[in-house]
């Protein structure tokens, strides 16, 4: 993304405009405000301070009212989230950054644990032409070519995520490019992109995105990712593919454009999902402040849920094949802020827990467009995680390199856990509270807490079911006001762990008694499902030896027993209708141990194939936060029907009913009822009528499908 200082509306790498929020400057405007940035880098090393006394006045103001109503943890080990992946924590690298390969930058990502660095920036994706190293319309900095690039990441002991030149490029141009990184230097550059926001080239209506394409449908998009997958592949055919994606919720998601048949999504995957290895998708949740977007997290499992059922309804089987990945990330508001820390650090755990195998934050480097208060602190509205070294007027940042909250928010993660560890379900009774958990591979557990609280310290008691502590004291690590890295503190003497106002805590407690003597099953899939059951098989554990298995289903924190089994497979009996279901598989020993949980599995049972109902829900249009819908209600049975009523429920708190036509339509909290308008109470037996009608939608994040129906009591089946 060519590096633009956006106002509150956009963000670096296009010209402001971003999802149709407003008008957008043309790109020469953009890259005035790049060449400005670039001007105001300065090399400086970073301050690294003790921690002062002003963190012990933090952590020791509990209140009375906090110590007599603690927030209450819950953590399931036996609740399985998934791996963390070599790929997890990533960042974005950009052309125009001359800082980029500095040592002390490299340093820093190091001891961040991040294993992805994400070239060459955004936007520069789609002007970048890597043979001569040049990006016309835009800047590139000296000492950022391919090869520098790359003696970086392999000096922090990362990866690459690699944008290949979809907009001014070509297939050959890419495949060039993995020959020379994969056969001539022998990089191994594994992942690779096609194209960055290329839904942004004007199609929609609003243009970032360089694309000179004569076509610039997402069905010729599509068309190319094919011609870009066969020639890369015929050189390397161990790389992984990536296409971009919208993230549902956000624009263009759900709009038709211009002699499409669908959005972008479903005529992408359409074409797509039985060649790439990963989808693409990027969150900016913005909002007023830091503190609305940090709330705004909470959406984001939902759009990533969504995510995966439309890759489910193209890819099949295949669908396990591929990942979702999380390429650009940051609040894109108040960036350098405390609460943008508490951010950084919700989001990533949020996405990894949620199916994503990679997040990269957006950006390390950027420069300063407005200055701000926020906490006691200057922010500067700067995307990058290290000082720019930059000046607003006469407020200048503090030396470059210096890092950011973000950046610790990001560090932090490292207490938690580390590639291979086993991610488990935690959660709190309260929402300014938010709990992530990680059994990792030395058997200790780690749960991380982050207060984003900024006035109120409160005290945390912690449950854990499917493990067991010892008593001794736990390991503690914090990042809070007065801290100024991930500190070592001391737990908190008595019951409970005090979480300082605005502030991530980590704790790690050691098991009470040893682990079971064999590994996790194997993912889970399904072989077969109908509306009532479903069957599951799995591979056994790759060391020790299992004398039965489990089959649990995740209720939240909780879980529930489905299905006990001798064999590597089992049936999961009386499952409703339509419904959704996530699992996980765990082995038993000999000695009645049990062993940490498989991967997830989430599948969804059916409708009825022979229910007397049947109801077609069409969406007729959308523009990223609002939809038309039509229903359609027939009566397929021998009987006749006078008089009817339709329940359903929406798969996301943020979906509601605005009007409606045609019908009586109510609405209370996810549950939707609708009644006939006398004119259409009739519905003749075996089809010979139909009732139809339609409302005005609104969605808040993502916008599926409901999945069950019920007409007069009866679950209907749908098309």
């Amino acid at each position: 993304m060519p590096l633009a200082h956006l106002p509150a509306t956009g963000r670096p790498g296009r010209p402001p405009g971003r999802a149709g929020r407003t008008a957008g400057r043309r790109p020469a405007a953009a890259l005035v405000c790049a060449l400005a940035a670039v001007a105001a880098l300065a090399a400086a090393p970073p301050t690294h301070a003790a921690t002062g006394p002003a963190a012990a006045a933090t952590a020791a103001k509990t209140t009375a009212a906090d110590e007599a109503s603690p927030v209450e943890v819950s953590v399931n080990a036996g609740v399985g989230l998934g791996t963390i992946d070599k790929a997890a924590f990533g960042v974005n690298h950009a052309l125009w950054d001359s800082h980029m390969n500095d040592p002390e930058v490299t340093g820093l990502l190091e001891e961040a644990g991040v294993g992805v660095m994400r070239y060459p920036g955004g936007s520069y994706g789609d002007i970048y032409h890597w043979k001569d190293h040049s990006a016309p319309g835009g800047y590139v900095a000296p000492g950022t070519t391919f090869d520098e690039f790359m003696g970086s990441v392999r000096a922090a002991g990362s990866q690459p995520m690699i944008i290949a030149n979809y907009g001014t490029g070509s297939p050959q141009e890419a495949a060039d490019w993995v020959r020379y990184a994969n056969v001539t230097r022998g990089y191994g550059a594994k992942y690779w992109e096609i194209g960055n926001e290329i839904y942004g080239n004007g199609h929609y209506g609003s243009g970032w995105e360089a694309d000179d394409h004569p076509d610039k449908s997402p069905r010729e998009y599509a068309r190319n990712v094919l011609s870009y997958a066969r020639a890369m592949k015929a050189v390397d055919p161990t790389i992984k593919i990536g296409a971009v994606l919208t993230t549902p919720g956000d624009w263009p998601d759900g709009i038709t454009g211009p002699d499409d048949t669908a959005d972008w999504n479903h005529t992408v995957l359409s074409a797509v999902a039985g060649t790439i290895d990963f989808a693409i998708v990027h969150s900016y949740p913005g909002g007023a402040t830091a503190d609305e977007a940090l709330d705004r997290t909470a959406r984001l499992p939902g759009q990533l849920r969504e995510v995966r059922r439309q890759i489910d309804r193209y890819a099949g089987e295949r669908s396990s094949k591929i990942g979702i990945a999380l390429t650009e990330v940051n609040s894109n508001v108040q960036m350098n802020s405390r609460p943008n820390g508490l951010f950084a650090a919700d989001t990533y755990m949020t996405a990894l827990e949620n199916g994503v195998f990679n997040v990269d934050w957006w950006n390390v480097h950027n420069g300063p467009t407005k200055v701000e208060t926020v906490d006691g602190d200057t922010d500067f509205n700067d995307f990058g995680l290290l000082s720019s070294g930059g000046c607003v007027g006469e407020v200048c940042q503090p030396a470059v390199n210096t890092p950011f909250h973000p950046y610790f928010g990001i560090k932090s993660l490292t207490e938690l856990g580390r590639p291979g560890d086993t991610m488990v379900a935690a959660s709190t009774d309260s929402d300014q509270v938010s709990a992530h958990a990680v059994h990792r591979a030395d058997g200790t557990l780690s749960v991380m807490l982050i207060n984003k609280d900024p006035l109120n310290a409160r005290t945390a008691d912690i449950g854990y079911a499917g493990y067991t502590p010892t008593a001794q004291s736990p390991v503690v690590h914090r990042y809070g006001r007065g801290d100024s890295d991930v500190t070592r503190v001391a737990a908190t003497a008595g019951s409970g762990q005090v979480l300082p106002p605005y502030s991530i805590t980590t704790i790690t407690v050691a098991p009470h008694a040893a682990a079971a003597s064999l590994g996790a099953p194997g993912a889970p899939k399904t072989t077969a499902v109908d509306n009532s059951t479903a069957t599951v098989s799995w591979t056994a554990p790759a060391h020790g030896e299992a004398v039965r298995y489990e089959v649990y289903e995740r209720l939240g924190t909780n879980a529930q027993l489905l299905a006990t089994s001798t064999s590597t497979s089992a049936t999961l009996h009386n499952l409703p209708p339509g419904s959704e279901h996530t699992v996980n598989v765990l082995a038993r020993d000999a000695d009645g141990r049990l062993s940490r949980p498989s991967e997830p599995l989430t599948f969804a049972t059916t409708a009825p194939r022979d229910s007397s109902c049947l109801v077609t829900y069409r969406v007729d249009s959308g523009w990223g936060s609002g939809f038309v819908a039509t229903v359609t209600v027939s009566n397929v049975g021998d009987a006749p029907v006078n008089g009817w009523t339709l329940d359903f429920t929406w798969p996301s708190t943020g979906q509601s009913v605005q009007s409606s036509w045609n019908a009586n339509v109510t609405g209370s909290g996810t549950r939707v009822h609708v009644t006939d308008n006398g004119a259409n109470a009739e519905l003749a037996p075996r089809g010979g009528t139909t009732a139809t009608f339609g409302f005005v939608g609104a969605n808040d994040g993502a916008n599926p499908v409901p999945t069950t129906f019920t007409l007069n009591g009866t679950v209907c089946r749908t098309s």
